[in-house]
């Protein structure tokens, strides 16, 4: 028998079952732990964004009621990484005149964003076509999927979620949108900060998860969380406080909040750290008797020859509250 039979003859009596790619099954990528942990630690780990509120790598969201500043905010965050790296800013709620007017004076002058800063909006006409197919949310993302590519941008900023997904309080829809935010970040290694809403809320009750807009699924998705409230202590006030963390350890929680006045200097509008408290503090409505020792207070320091700044700092107040505290 010659040699090609017989290895025939072979392969027939003992065929060999072609090998499978374990690592591979469907959709699914499978190594043992040892090996993720290992490849892993082979890639630098994620700076910090935004303080230790957003990481690089991550799908983040912030959230606040209307008017509180979340918009003011996020290009504020834009404005700080831009100064090292491009950030994509995706404005579905300003028009061009109206964020020019907020990056503005009196007297005529302008904010200089940095050149890596991007800003993007809808266009109207393009608008238009999507919402009479019903196509809008499919294209939004696909278009800044696009865009992000095109300019070569890693870092992205969407304005706000109802823009994106208008049904995203319905839980199949807002999981579908965050899965596609998800693989866009994976795809891509992007990092991506979302805006969203809270309704209505008791200034007297903590900020937490369920404050935000839309389904519960939404924030399990999110890698990391922070909100804005509003200071029941003064109007004049924020707090950022920190609702969920993956890449670090929580640093604004409810003992920690941030406290901050948006004040606007040579033509940027901004939030400006005062300090930190716990949120109890900027959840107590004031009585007369608080009122009254404010006010003793305020003018005990301003006695002592302290400017209204140093005041405002020292109470944990704005400089427009000593201003009213100090004319009472």
């Amino acid at each position: 028998m010659s040699e090609e039979l017989e290895k025939l003859q072979s392969l027939v009596t003992n065929p060999t079952e072609p090998e499978v790619d374990k690592s591979k099954i469907g959709m699914l990528c499978v190594k043992t732990a040892n090996q993720w942990r290992e490849e892993a630690a082979m890639r630098p780990d994620p700076n910090k964004l935004w303080m230790s509120l957003w990481y690089e790598g991550e799908v983040c969201c912030l959230f606040a009621d209307s008017n509180l500043g979340k918009s003011i905010y996020a290009v504020q965050i834009a404005n700080k990484i831009a100064e090292t790296q491009p950030v994509l800013y995706f404005d579905f709620e300003l028009s061009d005149k109206q964020f020019q007017l907020r990056y503005s004076d009196d007297n005529g002058n302008f904010h200089k964003f940095p050149d890596n800063l991007k800003r993007a909006e809808i266009d109207t006409d393009a608008y238009s076509e999507c919402v009479m197919d019903g196509s809008f949310e499919d294209n939004v993302v696909a278009d800044i999927e696009q865009a992000a590519l095109a300019l070569e941008i890693k870092n992205l900023i969407i304005d706000n979620l109802t823009y994106v997904c208008n049904a995203s309080e319905k839980g199949d829809a807002a999981a579908l949108l965050m899965m596609n935010l998800m693989r866009l970040k994976k795809k891509h290694g992007w990092s991506i900060l979302v805006l969203a809403h809270t309704p209505k809320r008791s200034m007297a009750s903590p900020i937490t998860q369920n404050d935000l807009a839309g389904s519960k699924k939404l924030f399990n998705f999110f890698d990391s969380v922070f909100a804005i409230g509003l200071s029941a202590k003064d109007t004049n006030l924020r707090y950022i406080k920190q609702l969920k963390v993956r890449a670090g350890a929580f640093e604004y929680d409810k003992d920690n909040v941030i406290v901050a006045e948006i004040v606007k200097e040579n033509a940027f509008l901004h939030f400006n750290n005062i300090g930190y408290a716990t949120e109890k503090e900027h959840l107590k409505e004031m009585s007369d008797n608080d009122q009254s020792e404010l006010i003793e207070q305020a003018k005990q320091y301003q006695q002592q020859g302290k400017s209204q700044r140093e005041i405002a700092k020292l109470l944990n107040i704005s400089v427009g509250k000593v201003n009213k505290l100090l004319h009472l």
